[in-house]
This record gives C-alpha cells, structure tokens and sequence, in this order.
C-alpha cells in the first residue's frame, strides 16, 4: 500500500493499495473538489467524494481498471487521468468459474506459535467455552414471541436480581417455524440453525423451550433425543418417552395454561431452575485457543479493504497461531476471489467443501435470476465501492494468510475444528451472525465503514470503524478505530494487536463493547431458502 502522507488535514491525499493499480482513494474526509492537485502532480478533472476513486493515468474504452492488483471492471469509456471512477463508468467482471480452480497450492507462511495469552471464560461440560453466562429462552415458532418477550421482561426485573453470576436472559425469537414447507430439503438449514444457535456455548448447556403446540416445528424435531448433552440429573417434565436428557419445554396450548399470566408463570418458574444451575457457575483461566471468534463486515466502504479489515485478518493471523478457531463468511463476498481461497485450502477435501458451497448458493441465486451483483447496497457505493468484485477482494482480507482448515454448511456446528474455518452464509448482516451464533462463535467482530449500530445478544460485538471520521461522530457505537492506518497515525500491525488485546478482555467480561452497554441487538434472523407456504 502506498500514499501520499497527510501533512494536514487540508492537505490532498490519496492510497493506492499496489503499484500496478491505476486507481486510488481519496481520503480527505470531505472529499475533494475539481482542480485540486496532488503533491506528485495529478490534477482532478472532476470533484471526487471521500473514499471514491480517482484515475491516477488515462484509462481507455474497454481497458481494465485495476485496485488491489486486481480487475473490478472494464472503463465503459475513456477515462482521463485525475477523474473520477465511479459504478456507472465500469462494467463488471464475469464470475471467476468454479472449474480448474488451483486446489491446496499456497504454501502458508509458518509463523511460530502464539503461547501464554489466556481469558476468563465458562468452560462447558461439552468441552466448550463461552464468554459470557446468558439463559437462552428457544422458542419454536413466531406465534409465542409476544409471551415469551414479556416472561423474558419479568424475569429481568424479579429473578436475575437473586442470580448475580447470570449475564442476562435472551429471547431466542424468530420468523420460522409454521407456515413452511417443513419437508422440503433445504429446510434443514433454518431447523439447524436454530438447534445449534440453542446449544452455543455462551448459554452453559441449559436449554428451554417454548413451543406453541400446534406448529410444524414441534420440541422434538428441532432438538430431537440425543441433541442436547447430558449435563446433569434434571427434574423436568419429558416431552417423548426416549428423551436424552428430558427436553425442558413450556406448551402454551397446554390444558393447564388458563389464561395469559398461567403462560407467564410456567415460563419463569421453569427458568428459576435453569438460572439456580447458571448461576453456580465462574469463570476461569483458559487458554487463548479456546476462543471461536466470528469475523464479518457490514456497511462496507472503499476504507474496509485498507484499514479495518487488514488489521482484523492481522488480529486473526495472531488467533490461529494461539490456536482459536476463526470463522468467516458471506458467501458473496468471497465468492469473486474463490481462487484465492481453494489455493490456500488445507487440503483437496477443504478445497472441495469450498467450491460446493459457492455451486450451492450460486443456484441458488440463479432460482430468483439474481446474481452476485445483488449484493452490493446504496450504501457500499456512496462509499465508493463500485461493484461486488472490489468489495468482495476488500472482504477477503479479514481472513488473514493462514490456510483454511475447514468448511461449515449453512447452520452447521463446529466439531472440533480448530483454525481458520469458512462458514457458508449469507452476506446479510443479522441473517450471517445467526449463523456464526449456530457455528458456536463466542464473540464476534464487525467492521464497518458507513456505519451501524449492530449487535448480537447472545454474544458481544466488538465494532471496528474504517475511517476515524465515523469514529468520532460515532464515539459511542464504535469500540476500536481502524481509520488511523489511512492517515499513518498507526499500522495495520498495531491495530490488529489492539484488537487481539481488547478480545481477551472483553471475552474475559474485564470490558464490555458499546453494544453491550447500550443492549443494542438486532432480531434473529434464520436463512430460510425452502418455500414459505
């Protein structure tokens, strides 16, 4: 990456991420108007807004236009050098094709180990560690949101009072569950989803459901005997005879519910018993490689690729080298550099799993005659992303160099896996972090460079802003500023062990994010592409 330091704010300046480009970013935060010129010489033809970009050389009709020493289009006309390139002048590449794709090839670079950094966590029966010690409420189907939303208000206010070791009480509510082709093949993946997002280890093993009575996904599909580890003996009624252990389930059609409070009742006297067990529990010294940390980005801006999401793949470089396992995502946004992925794949197997997921979701586009292209918003483009090829190779970079050690289907759980995992999603924000929740990610960072106040509840989102503008005017929403790489006021290097070091810390309780404390959290929204009927 090189640039013209800033010597004031005032000052012209741009990046070019690599020799070859023929394009930079401005970054003056107000973009800059026509006529300005530039240290080494070049004059803008026309005023270009922060973080678009500005030919650095004449680019002719059908030439291509290069960032990150890569093609994200073709000029649809001659473009003199100082103007402004922007999404209407570019037209997009085709989709790199999934054949003859390099397979296991990039050699990693062996870094040493990354030994003696510990957090405070929950260590589970299963094996698992969470970071925060939450009483999830699952529920089956939408109908029983309302209820389940004021049980979860009253246990709030009279029973995590006497339960001082409990963080909170999460509602885990949601738009599926009747009204569904149940049957249908790929409704697997929200039933999945919701079992997994159940059994993350942030909720300590103790499941409860609330379930209406009449709907599709009734208790024993969605966690059928065998699904919940056995923890311990409970005295809970079982709702079929072959329950292991007796699954812990609230029926508001029961014939004993008479009336709204009777529902309300049932609900907190089952979640005492849970909240008694939650509450025995406390952190202790745990080793880094404990730590499944979720990476995504969100209201993406032409900064990501340079400053947020560099430092978040330095950070997770140093997580696969203590030995944490590092999910990443978002099927679109990587589905444009899927060469750069299969050849860093561990082996031929990874490598595969990786190409049948974009097969997988590049049908299912196709169901709805849509494209990658889809993906890019309003938002992306007012921040100078012209298309989803660049967006896509700015993504990629949260990923670190580490090679991919393995591949989760959409709701898949960890099993085991250690390392640098993809887990198949959509790029849709909330619908992505259900995923990374079902995954079994304790923690989660997010990068963003337009902005969101974003948010789990079932896990703690440490926030990375991409341009230190958003950091001041959002000082309260953002945890970390990555815009200071922009304006060489700090390195990629610096900010990825600032976040390294605030992961610990927050993972180990010491330091809440600012979703945290404002309780900030978006809906749950599960991946549904079976038929809704």
């Amino acid at each position: 990456m090189s640039s013209h330091p800033l010597a004031s704010p005032e000052e012209p300046f741009y990046i070019k991420i690599h020799p070859q480009d023929n394009v930079a970013i401005v970054v003056n935060t107000h973009g800059l108007p026509a006529g300005t010129r530039f240290p080494c010489g070049l004059v803008l033809t026309e005023s270009v807004p922060q973080g678009h970009k500005v030919a650095l050389v004449a680019i002719a009709a059908g030439q291509p236009v290069l960032r990150y020493q890569a093609i994200i289009g073709y000029a649809l006309r001659d473009i003199p050098a100082g103007g402004w390139v922007h999404e209407r002048l570019l037209k997009m590449p085709d989709a790199r094709g999934l054949d003859d794709l390099p397979i296991a090839t990039r050699e990693p670079t062996m870094l040493p180990p990354l030994e003696g950094y510990t957090f405070e966590g929950y260590r589970n029966p299963d094996g698992s560690v969470g970071t925060r010690n939450l009483l999830a409420i699952t529920t089956t189907v939408q109908c029983v949101a309302g209820v389940v939303d004021v049980a979860v208000k009253r246990i709030r206010e009279e029973l995590l009072p006497k339960y001082p070791h409990v963080d909170d009480v999460v509602g885990l509510e949601h738009s599926y569950g009747c009204g569904v082709a149940i049957e249908a093949p790929d409704a697997i993946v929200p039933i999945r989803t919701l079992r997994n997002i159940s059994l993350n280890p942030n909720f300590g093993g103790e499941v409860l459901v609330v379930s209406l009575g009449c709907e599709k996904l009734q208790p024993q599909r969605l966690l059928p005997p065998g699904a919940i580890p056995i923890i311990d003996e409970r005295s809970v009624a079982d709702v079929g005879e072959n329950a292991e252990p007796p699954l812990d389930v609230v029926c508001l059609q029961d014939d004993h519910h008479v009336g709204f409070q009777s529902m309300i009742a049932s609900i907190m006297a089952r979640a005492e018993s849970h909240l008694e067990r939650l509450n025995a529990r406390r952190r202790e010294t745990c080793p880094a490689s404990e730590l499944v940390i979720g990476v995504q980005c969100g209201g993406s801006d032409a900064f990501s690729g340079v400053t947020a999401n560099p430092a978040v793949g330095f950070c997770t470089d140093l997580l696969v080298r203590a030995g944490a396992t590092v999910l990443f995502s978002e099927v679109t946004e990587v589905r444009d550099g899927i060469d750069q992925l299969t050849a860093r794949a561990a082996n031929a197997e990874v490598a595969g799993a990786l190409i049948r997921e974009m097969a997988w979701y590049d049908a299912y586009l196709d169901r709805s005659r849509v494209d990658r292209s889809a993906n890019t918003t309003p938002g992306n483009k007012q921040g100078g992303l012209s298309n989803i090829v660049e967006k896509a190779i700015g993504s990629i970079i949260k990923s670190g160099t580490a090679s991919i050690a393995g591949v989760l289907s959409p709701g898949e759980r960890l099993n085991g896996q250690k390392g640098l995992v993809f887990a198949a999603t959509p790029a849709s924000d909330f619908i992505c972090g259900a995923l990374q929740l079902a995954a079994g990610m304790t923690l989660h960072v997010f990068t963003t460079g337009r902005g969101t106040p974003y948010g789990l509840a079932a896990a703690p989102v440490i926030k990375v802003a991409t341009r230190s503008d958003l950091a001041r005017r959002w000082h309260d929403l953002m945890d970390i500023n990555a815009g200071r790489i922009a304006t060489g006021e700090a390195t990629i290097e610096e900010v990825g062990w600032e976040l390294f070091r605030r992961l610990l810390e927050v993972a180990s309780g010491r330091q809440k994010t600012w979703a945290e404390h404002w309780k900030l959290h978006n809906a749950l929204v599960l991946f549904n592409p079976a038929p809704v009927t």
